[in-house]
Order: structure tokens, then sequence, then C-alpha cells
């Protein structure tokens, strides 16, 4: 494993959400010497704003964040909540570099976390997704309940309604007076076919033993069939099409 010197930054530039390029640092310290609830109250709301707006001084905190994640789920999951929002417009590419070694280390111990099976798996899941720069899969991964995907198939354009839950794991016309209409049956990918990041999201929740996961997953990179015009498409590659941020 790759070590990285936590504490080298210059803080001169790093502002966080208040504008201030000084208080963050102070916040790391305290929480480095004690677990206060009230600083890390603080670096969260100073970091991470919910409208997916990260600052210079997420990623500048990001190394002494991995350093405090052994022992500390806050410090975890605020790593995790940075590392979603940084395929957003935040003009930091240069700071989110320099921390390589501390995002290749924050995967192992997310991995070593899941095959753990906590109780906050699939939020590790997605953490785990946006240290690996899956951002897209990141932000739309849902627990295969009442997931919905919208999509428009790249044969008709016709806007397709894809399901996946509880209520059934199929492709529709979404009529907002009758409901999903003109169902059809979606089919799922075998482990042999599925591929890249797909393969990776369906052996780890096959090892950890999430099998509902898993399964969502294979419907997920499966196939579906358009409605209107009865072409098949793989709804992983149409969503990710029409969905992928860009990176600045």
């Amino acid at each position: 494993m790759r070590r990285f010197n936590a504490r080298v930054m210059n803080w001169t530039h790093c502002h966080d959400s208040y504008g201030d390029t000084d208080r963050v640092p102070l916040l790391l310290e305290q929480v480095e010497a004690e677990d206060s609830a009230e600083a890390w109250d603080e670096l969260e709301y100073r970091l991470v704003l919910e409208d997916d707006l990260v600052f210079p001084a997420s990623f500048a905190a990001v190394p002494r964040l991995v350093r405090l994640a052994p022992r500390s789920a806050r410090a975890r999951h605020l790593v995790g909540a940075i590392l979603r929002r940084a395929a957003g417009h935040h003009g930091c590419d240069d700071l989110l570099a320099h921390c390589s070694d501390a995002i290749a280390e924050f995967r192992q111990l997310l991995d070593q976390h899941l095959q753990s099976r906590p109780t906050d798996y699939l939020v590790t899941f997605v953490d785990a997704l946006a240290a690996k720069e899956e951002y897209h899969w990141s932000a739309v991964l849902g627990n295969f309940v009442d997931d919905f995907y919208h999509l428009a198939c790249p044969h008709c354009s016709v806007d397709v309604t894809i399901a996946m839950g509880d209520h059934g794991r199929y492709s529709a016309i979404r009529d907002w007076t009758l409901g999903d209409v003109d169902r059809r049956a979606l089919r799922p990918a075998s482990s042999e076919a599925l591929r890249g990041t797909g393969r990776w999201m369906h052996e780890t929740a096959v090892r950890d033993g999430h099998e509902d996961l898993a399964d969502g997953i294979a419907y997920l990179f499966g196939q579906a069939e358009c409605p209107r015009c009865a072409s098949v498409f793989y709804v992983a590659d149409e969503y990710t099409s029409a969905n992928r941020p860009v990176l600045q």
C-alpha cells in the first residue's frame, strides 16, 4: 500500500463554504485529537453543501480525513460525500490529483468495510464507486426496492420508463393517468456476460452476500424491450449515455 503525507498542504487558497481558509485545518486538528461531534458537524457543513457543492478545502482535507477513516465512520462518510461530488464544476482538478494516493488507500479501506457486511452497506458501496471514479453510478444507484430509470429508446426515441423494484422489473410507457402501460419484462445479464463496472458491482455484491443488490445490478446491466417499436437495448448503456456527468 502506498503511503502519503496527509499534512503537506498549503491552505492559503483553500477556502471552504464560508470563504474561510483557516477554519478547516483547525477543525481537522480537533477531530484528530478527539472525536468531537460539534467539530465534525462544523466540518461537514464547511466542506459539503446539500446542493452538491464542494470547495478547495474539501479536497485539501481528504488525505487527513482518510487517515481518520479506519476508526471514524464520520470521516469515512465525509470523504465519500466529497468524492461523490468530484464530477461537478468545482475547478479543483489539481487538488483532486493531489489526493490520488489517499483515494487509492480509501478504496482499499472501503473494500474491507464492505466485506464486513456493515449496516451502511449501500452507502459504502456507492462511495466505493465514487472512489473508483464511477461518479455516474455512484449518483444514481439505488437499492432496487422502488427504483425507476427514465431514458429514450435509441431506435424510436420514445420515452421509456425502466422499473426495478418490488413492483416489478419491466420497461413501459408512462401514462400520467393510467400509470405504466404496455409493460415488457426486463432481461437480466448473466454473470458471465457482465464486463467492466457492471462486473465489479455484481461480483462485489455477491461476494458480500447481498444477493438482492446483485440481482438488481444484473437487471440494470441487462436488456430492455421498447414497448413502442419492440427493439432491444442495454439499459445501462442507454442510461449512462444520457446521464453521465461531464468531467471538468
